[in-house]
């Protein structure tokens, strides 16, 4: 999971600070590196390497030399290729134009499309699948264009991008690139396309705002909590399929690039941008993420009253933050006292999407402090949003207990974890999975086995028909009606079922388990675009 924003200022307004901005609205999404590239007339500057957004971006010198109006930005969470530094992103081709491009996501046909672009002489300076979309994405640019010139109408001109060449552009990576993506790209001397996969797997949104001077202003980016805090207004999100062309020639026009004669695929959004990923305070697909979060919390106390009616539970405390919104509600129906049991440190990333387990497992001590008084002599009940490996969960339900608390019982406000995620969330394995490790039949029979594997006293899963239906509720109150729901990492049910082979998911476990937390298997010094900090300007 990454997150990516593209912004068009009024010319003669910068665009990096609010690049910047919106990528510590967007930083809960990646931590393992940040980017940004800005054009100036037609030259471009890049200022990208591992870290937080702040470390990336901490010297005046890196900002200064970010000039222009129009750029695009990125915040990387690895899940293909390595975590090196030439692997984040934005990534550049110089032909045709100059094209950078931001990716989320991932693209599970990677390999066949490697090998086709070694047929077609291209070359790939990293294991990213996003410069394999890049290299797709240009040379179909390349091809448009070419097509026209070749025209007598343009009589040996030079032609220049235009906005059918780009979405013929789009229209080729939806033909040839099958996975979940969202994606923002700037060309040279055209302007900027957002694009989102035929099912809308990955979230992309986007807004407008007037600045001081009354000029009209765009941006697009993964949440709208990202435009909110910048003062874009949302405008809406980029539908499944369809490219969102942004430029000064004219107000930002939507485009349906599904492939003529092709049977349009189910919109199906990623579940898990609702459970954990997305900020509360977001939008996605017209759903809010907070109420729906709410939804959960409420069904999942529906559920510990059906199957535990005779329950000792004296409070109940979230694992911060992300499952507060649930376990708020979830106090709520129950009846039951709500309390802050834990102290987070800020300054401390994620866990979930660390990329190595014994990084995860040792800043949960660093991120979390119990508050004694909360736990001492009850007998607790911690929400979390999901248990995934079960790392966090062990290690939580322990400081509960070495904090005086008698009982400790877990809700996950998600069902089990299952099966790999294969569209841009860390879940490769199997094996890694706590719910694959306890794999027993029925829903309360797992829920025993898992309590023993992370040292609880008793475990409780929300189940699946009730989470697709907190969402699905809140969707239908919003006047949004969704076909699915990409719920793959808790059923097995992969909406590009065709190209997720049993022999895929084992290569794809085998490369991450190589890949994740190491130095790069295929590294670029390519990786530093700099222009002079002042730039010479024409009158």
């Amino acid at each position: 999971m990454c997150g990516i924003v593209a912004v068009l200022c009024e010319e003669g307004t910068l665009a990096v600070p609010y690049l910047y901005e919106g990528l510590l609205a967007l930083q809960h999404r990646g931590q393992d590196a940040a980017g940004i590239v800005t054009e100036d007339r037609g030259r471009l500057a890049l200022r990208k390497d591992n870290g937080m957004v702040r470390d990336v971006f901490g010297s005046s010198e890196h900002v200064a030399k970010l000039t222009g109006s129009v750029g695009i930005g990125h915040v990387r969470y690895p899940t293909a290729g390595s975590s090196c530094s030439a692997e984040a992103q934005p990534f550049y081709v110089n032909s045709p134009f100059g094209i950078v491009l931001a990716h989320n996501g991932n693209l599970v046909n990677c390999t066949e499309l490697k090998a086709e672009m070694v047929s077609e002489w291209r070359h790939l300076n990293t294991g990213s699948d996003s410069e394999v979309l890049l290299n797709i994405f240009a040379a179909a640019v390349r091809d448009s264009v070419s097509l026209r010139s070749s025209s007598p109408k343009v009589a040996g001109a030079l032609p220049g991008c235009n906005d059918a060449d780009v979405l013929e552009a789009v229209r080729n990576v939806m033909r040839r690139c099958i996975g979940g993506y969202a994606v923002v790209t700037l060309i040279v001397g055209w302007g900027l396309v957002a694009f989102r996969d035929p099912h809308g797997i990955r979230p992309l949104v986007y807004g407008r705002r007037k600045n001081e001077s009354g000029a009209v202003e765009y941006m697009a980016a993964s949440e709208s909590g990202a435009l909110s805090s910048l003062g874009f207004a949302l405008i809406g999100d980029v539908p499944p399929g369809h490219a969102l062309i942004m430029t000064r020639k004219a107000e930002p026009q939507l485009h349906d690039c599904i492939p003529a004669g092709k049977v349009k695929p189910i919109m199906a959004p990623c579940v898990f941008e609702y459970v954990y990923f997305a900020r509360p305070d977001s939008v996605l697909d017209g759903v809010s993420v907070y109420r729906a979060r709410l939804r959960m919390g409420a069904k999942l106390a529906n559920r510990i009253l059906a199957t535990w009616k005779d329950h000792d539970i004296d409070v109940v405390i979230p694992v911060p933050d992300t499952s507060r919104t649930a376990a708020l509600e979830c106090a709520g129906v129950l009846g039951i006292k709500y309390r802050e049991g834990f102290l987070k440190n800020r300054y401390i990333g994620r866990t979930f999407i660390m990329p190595q387990q014994g990084l995860r497992k040792k800043s949960v001590r660093q991120k979390l402090s119990p508050i004694a008084s909360e736990f001492l002599g009850r007998n607790v009940l911690l929400v979390d949003d999901s248990i995934v490996r079960g790392t966090t969960c062990g290690e939580i339900v322990l400081m509960a207990r070495e904090a005086g608390a008698k009982r400790v019982y877990i809700a996950s406000a998600a069902p089990p974890v299952r099966y790999p995620n294969v569209y841009g969330i860390d879940m490769p394995t199997k094996e890694e999975l706590v719910a694959h490790q306890a794999s027993v039949d029925g829903l309360e029979g797992l829920e025993r086995v898992v309590a023993t594997i992370v040292g609880a006293d008793r475990v409780v899963y929300q189940n699946l028909h009730d989470l697709e239906q907190a969402i699905q509720e809140e969707a239908k109150e919003a006047g949004v009606q969704f076909s699915s729901l990409e719920s793959s990492c808790f059923n097995g049910s992969y909406v590009t079922e065709s190209a997720v082979s049993v022999d895929y998911l084992a290569t794809l476990a085998r490369t991450r388990s190589i890949d994740r937390g190491g130095d790069a298997n295929e590294t670029h010094l390519l990786d530093q675009l700099e222009i002079p900090l002042k730039v010479q300007r024409v009158s």
